[in-house]
């Protein structure tokens, strides 16, 4: 008889690519979430419109570890634009 071993494929963890988040499975963030969700249906899904509130939940994210901590203005956050908004 002839045994077959099955090599034990080890699968090491990746980390995910930017813009790939863990899920906020506690909930932490999420009333934020849901505060940027209306945002966006009260403004014809336009994400320019709601810019505090979606900064606001990635500050949230950030601070908890669920997503790396980034500079604002490599995540589209200028101050330029945000004075545009506000006016």
């Amino acid at each position: 008889m002839t045994s077959y071993t099955l090599a034990k494929k080890v699968i090491a963890p990746v980390k995910p690519e930017r813009g790939v988040f863990p899920l906020d499975h506690q909930g932490e963030c999420k009333e934020l979430m849901l505060k940027y969700m209306l945002c966006l249906s009260r403004n014809e899904s336009k994400p320019s419109k709601c810019q505090s509130e979606s900064k606001e939940y990635f500050q949230c994210r950030m601070d908890r570890n669920l997503m790396k901590k980034h500079e604002w203005e490599d995540l589209g956050y200028f101050k330029e634009q945000q004075k545009k908004i506000t006016d």
